[in-house]
């Protein structure tokens, strides 16, 4: 690429060359030849412009750039897990990536496995040491209850143990009607909650999971819901706690609660969450495990009915045993990968600018070893300065067996000026009048 002020003086040259011109250090030119080199640089500046104009006009297509790291795997496809339950998925706590699911899109009953949004909420708006007052709609839940009676009074610090560790519908809606004021605007609370968290294809009408047929969630969205959960240092001394013990206010009355979780004693690295049954939903339950910095939430819907009790606690060890075994935490992307330089139109005394990601940038993944990564670039072909320092320069996204896992902005990484009329004079009088090079 020609740079812009050497295309002048280039031009320069030619012209005055043909005139007969010579460059006399210390000595002084006459006016007329001094404003022939002035008028010269504004025709050369124009007749450059027009140029980069002209070849600007096909400079806004983008350049996509594949690099694509095999990693040196073996490319052996993926086994199939038998599992018993209907709808599956593993997911990785911290990324969110999916590493294996089965239909789990598919809209379903989910039983208790609610529960983990009922007490995610109770946590986010209600205070621990708020008093609870039972009411008759509360009292009236079916099993399984507390048995708590209308007008008794409890903490909810001590409640959301109830509802946690032994599944307590009635303790449900008497922290629904606490937290919102009624169940169905705590409906409403747990449905806009899991929107944000990206669970589209959830709809809660009740915050204990009971039967009804616009209660519904996915393994997917279960899964979204439980890894937001875990982040929760409150949500997890509850649901890893083997047993609690209260009273009600006035200390009239006891209550012994123990936590139903058998996968927490059953697993290595086991931190919860929650299981559920009622007869649409079959035998549910959300888990969570963490291993050398790994965490993974599983999801097991309609895994068996009565008397297969037991068959969600196999599909999620071999979940679990799935995902530790077969992925390795890799950082597939950092700060240092090498980016190329965008060419510059019309920059001051630059050609190119170079691009850069956002300094810090590590995304590490989960990989499995017959997993390839593709990286694929876009970035404009060229620019006209100026370029500003850290303004969007272009995205770079990241592919894991053609399926794309995310994006990285990227950015430029200096600033170029514009060339202008006043630096093109300013060459013009220091090459041919004042220096002798």
């Amino acid at each position: 690429m020609v740079n812009a002020d050497s295309g002048v003086i280039v031009l320069v040259r030619i012209l005055l060359s043909k005139i007969g011109y010579r460059r006399v250090a210390g000595k002084r030119i006459s006016c007329a030849v001094r404003s022939l080199a002035i008028g010269l640089g504004l025709c050369g500046y124009l007749l450059f412009n027009c140029i980069a104009a002209y070849g600007q006009s096909d400079r806004n297509a983008i350049s996509v750039c594949d690099k694509t790291e095999s990693l040196d795997r073996d490319q052996e496809t993926t086994e199939e897990l038998s599992l018993y339950a209907t709808s599956a998925l593993l997911m990785d706590a911290d990324s969110g990536r999916v590493l294996y699911e089965k239909n789990s899109r598919e809209q379903r009953a989910n039983a208790s496995t609610t529960k983990i949004m009922t007490c995610i909420l109770a946590l986010e708006y209600g205070n621990p040491e708020d008093i609870v007052t039972i009411s008759a709609n509360a009292a009236r839940q079916p099993d399984v209850q507390m048995n708590a009676g209308e007008g008794e009074q409890y903490y909810l610090k001590d409640l959301l143990y109830a509802l946690m560790l032994e599944s307590h519908n009635d303790v449900a809606v008497a922290i629904a009607e606490h937290i919102a004021g009624s169940v169905e605007q705590f409906a409403d609370d747990m449905n806009e909650k899991a929107e944000a968290l990206g669970a589209y294809d959830t709809h809660f009408v009740t915050p204990n999971g009971l039967d009804d047929q616009e209660h519904y969630t996915t393994a997917y969205d279960l899964a979204r819901i439980a890894c937001y959960a875990i982040q929760n240092d409150a949500f997890l001394d509850i649901i890893q706690t083997p047993a609690h013990t209260f009273s009600e206010i006035n200390g009239k009355r006891s209550v012994g609660v123990v936590n139903r979780d058998a996968f927490l004693t059953q697993y290595d690295g086991a931190i919860g969450i929650k299981t559920g049954f009622t007869g649409n939903a079959g035998y549910c339950f959300v888990g969570a495990a963490r291993r050398n910095g790994i965490t993974l939430v599983s999801v097991v819907l309609a895994s068996g009915w009565p008397p297969h009790k037991t068959y969600k606690w196999s599909d999620t060890r071999a979940l679990m045993e799935y995902g530790f075994q077969r992925y390795s935490l890799q950082t597939v992307l950092d700060d240092t990968y090498e980016l190329p330089d965008v060419p510059v139109e019309r920059g001051l005394e630059a050609n190119a600018v170079s691009i850069r990601l956002e300094e810090g940038t590590k995304v590490n993944l989960l990989v499995r070893e017959d997993e390839s990564i593709r990286y694929e670039l876009s970035l404009p072909e060229a620019v006209t300065a100026p370029v500003r320092q850290g303004e969007v320069a272009g995205t770079l996204d990241i592919y894991i067996d053609e399926e794309l896992y995310g994006s990285e902005v990227l950015y430029f990484a200096e600033d170029i000026p514009v060339i202008t009329y006043a630096y093109f004079l300013k060459k013009i009088y220091r090459y041919y009048f004042l220096v002798e090079s």
